[in-house]
């Protein structure tokens, strides 16, 4: 069986953002805009999207 993964891209920056928005960010993996990292979709990693989702680009992946 597959495994669904998250492809996650920092697409805003987070100067400027609330401090706990920004350790979020940071706590995923992203340090620069344009970086992408992929995590297993579960509810951490689905909680972190919706606190800081606007400043992300969230894709749906399947992997082996």
């Amino acid at each position: 069986m597959a495994d669904k993964k998250l492809k996650i891209t920092l697409v805003k920056s987070t100067i400027g953002a609330v401090p706990k928005n920004k350790a979020i960010v940071e706590s995923m993996g992203l340090r620069k805009i344009g970086r992408t990292i992929i995590l297993p979709d579960n509810d951490a990693t689905r909680g972190q999207i919706r606190q800081v989702g606007h400043m992300l680009k969230v894709e749906e992946v399947e992997e082996a």
